[in-house]
């Protein structure tokens, strides 16, 4: 047994661990050169994550055990005051119920991202998250130079929820076992994600996959009447910030 009364035990101690320790990663997806992921992390029950991710980028996350929760906030990188809006999020696209080609809108009224698969079916707009869930993203946040007041209602994927025949909001719990959930980025976002219990479904969380390339080829928007309008602030934005750059 290592002595750590001294500095040169307590480093020798520290070294030691460090080299036991296992990172566990999640799979490289397949037709993804591992060279090109910008991100891939496991997210343990109770952990959270924080990152700048750039357009055009492909975010997966997947449920390996079939019981995780993942609370999802987005903000835009260079402009934090711009932020996701639920509300948007469903009131647009006349949906509540997450799927592929529901895109994710800010309180700007711009498209953030937008859903290009989902294997899962099980998401949550209405509940917010717990407690618990709400301290991790702060946590997360933190990490970025937000403030708690940055952060408002967050994304539930993975652990869904329902609205029942006589206006109940009920849980529909979990789907199978590596359910994924693509992502396509429109503009340089701050993402936080907290692992954590839905407020329906207070069981214990597994495992969280985040995984991240460039895939800007897949950058399509949609067309459809009801998005229109983001989609032109959106990228009035982006060639804005885009200009802004050559001016300076």
């Amino acid at each position: 047994m290592t002595n750590t009364h001294s500095t040169e035990g307590a480093r020798a101690h520290a070294r030691a661990q460090a080299a036991a320790a296992t990172m566990a990663r999640p799979e490289t997806p397949a037709g993804v050169d591992p060279a090109d992921l910008v991100v891939a992390q496991r997210i343990p029950a109770g952990g959270y994550a924080n990152m700048v991710i750039g357009r055009g980028t492909r975010i997966r996350l997947s449920d390996p055990s079939g019981t995780t929760c993942a609370h999802l906030f987005l903000l835009r990188a260079e402009a934090p005051w711009e932020r996701l809006n639920v509300a948007d999020t469903v009131k647009v696209p006349w949906q509540a119920y997450l799927g592929p080609g529901h895109p994710l809108l800010s309180d700007q009224g711009r498209v953030l991202a937008t859903i290009l698969a989902d294997s899962h079916g099980h998401h949550d707009t209405l509940c917010g998250p717990t407690t618990e869930g709400r301290h991790q993203l702060h946590l997360a946040g933190a990490k970025q130079g937000l403030e708690p007041r940055d952060i408002g209602p967050s994304l539930a994927l993975f652990r869904g929820a329902r609205v029942g025949a006589d206006g109940t909001i009920e849980s529909t719990g979990n789907g199978p076992s590596g359910a994924t959930l693509d992502l396509i980025v429109h503009l340089p976002l701050t993402l936080l994600i907290a692992n954590a219990p839905h407020p329906l479904d207070d069981r214990p969380t597994g495992d969280l996959d985040l995984l991240a390339w460039p895939s800007p080829t897949e950058l399509a928007p949609n067309t459809d009447p009801e998005y229109q309008r983001a989609v032109d602030n959106t990228e009035a934005a982006w060639a804005a910030a885009l200009n802004s750059e050559v001016s300076a």
